[in-house]
């Protein structure tokens, strides 16, 4: 919007001011003000489409360098999606934000827009561990904005598949639970796979209470939900429905979507299975620990820039030796560089040998990531860095 309409819209407001005793002047001046919310909305809706526009235009530049590339044909597809790009642009909204609007939330409508935008620059494909209305789905929808093409899977393993066939662009999965701990499928998941992280998302954990239309309350018999939210909200439940049948499922996806055909069930899940499976959220946040996030990592194939605030993450295959963990953490602790996890999964096909996930602030091109790392390579049979990408904005 121009300081120039801006000012005059404020010019339109000051020369109306209403006589609170006058219901026909506190008329004409709501109506003032509706008339300038027309004209801004006018305004916003152009800038939009030109940024739009702009966007458009960056794809026809990606396409035109890569076609003129000598790179080998199957590395000429121009990568549109940038995640560093992203986060850049969505920390400076929140910088930049005088209010009313909430940082966060000014921050997710300027996601919805780069969302839409990205989608007319190249539709990107997302893969996720469905069913739908699962919290990776919601994961998903919140790191890449509705305008994203989601395609649900069955298992983590699928998901990596997906992503490296090119079926789907990239893939969400779970790694972590503030509650609940490590996701081990999906550590698992890089012991054979070359797909690197990209970014990551924390998503607080919320659960609602459902009901259907049809949902007789006096009639409840059974309450649907994965065991971990049955778990979470254990407290919350023995309270309320002390004598309901609770039911584990595969998802909390799955628990709503089987309250479309039972008169007589409830389900625990959040928002996104709430509006997927157009259902009554009876209670919000039943959660026993309210403070419960979980942590989703973005896989593709392609290595990130720094975007400023960042982490690496690595998987090291350490000897069998007394004192090897140790040896591989000196170097994060001379160079200056904070971990802030680690994990331990087998080495398959070997017995009783191990590898540690580790993830650690700061981006590879950083000097002490950089020479940290350089430092354990030979210290361990093999070091692999699954990527540097961007901190959870949102």
């Amino acid at each position: 919007m121009s300081e120039q309409s801006s000012e005059q819209n404020m010019d339109n407001l000051n020369q109306t001011t209403p006589d609170v005793s006058d219901t026909s002047t506190d008329q004409a001046f709501l109506n003032r003000l509706r008339q300038n919310i027309d004209t801004v909305d006018c305004e916003i809706q152009a800038l939009i489409n030109n940024r739009a526009q702009l966007a458009q235009q960056v794809a026809v530049v990606k396409k035109e360098h890569a076609a003129n590339s000598d790179a080998d044909i199957t590395a000429r597809n121009p990568i549109f999606y940038r995640p560093e790009r992203e986060a850049q642009v969505l920390k400076a909204v929140m910088a930049r934000n005088t209010g009313p609007i909430a940082d966060e939330k000014m921050a997710r409508l300027f996601r919805e827009i780069m969302s839409v935008c990205l989608d007319l620059e190249a539709p990107q494909r997302i893969a996720f561990l469905g069913p739908l209305g699962t919290f990776t789905h919601a994961a998903a929808l919140k790191h890449f904005g509705k305008a994203a093409d989601t395609l649900p899977l069955t298992t983590i393993t699928d998901v990596f598949r997906e992503v490296e066939a090119g079926t789907a662009m990239y893939g969400v999965v779970p790694v972590e639970n503030s509650s609940e701990g490590v996701v081990n499928h999906t550590l698992d998941g890089f012991l054979s796979s070359t797909l690197k992280i990209i970014g990551e998302v924390e998503l607080p954990i919320h659960q609602n209470f459902l009901v259907a239309e049809h949902t007789k309350l006096d009639g409840l018999s059974r309450i649907y939900s994965h065991q971990q939210s049955l778990a979470q909200c254990r407290h919350w439940l023995d309270v309320n429905f002390p004598n309901i049948e609770r039911v584990a499922v595969s998802s909390n996806g799955e628990a709503a979507r089987r309250l479309k055909n039972e008169w007589h069930s409830a389900a625990i899940a959040g928002d996104v299975a709430a509006a997927e499976y157009d259902l009554h959220k009876l209670y919000s946040n039943i959660e026993d620990n309210p403070s419960n996030t979980t942590r989703f990592l973005i896989i593709g194939h392609e290595a990130i820039a720094p975007s400023g605030q960042d982490k690496t993450s690595i998987m090291v295959s350490a000897n069998d030796k007394a004192g090897a963990l140790i040896e591989i953490l000196k170097p994060l602790s001379y160079h200056g560089v904070s971990m802030t996890s680690i994990e331990t999964r087998p080495e398959r096909p070997n017995k009783w040998a191990y590898v540690f996930f580790i993830d650690m602030d700061g981006h590879i091109q950083d000097p002490n990531v950089s020479a940290a790392i350089a430092d354990i390579r030979p210290l361990v049979k093999d070091l692999r860095i699954l990527g540097s990408y961007p901190k959870a904005v949102l």
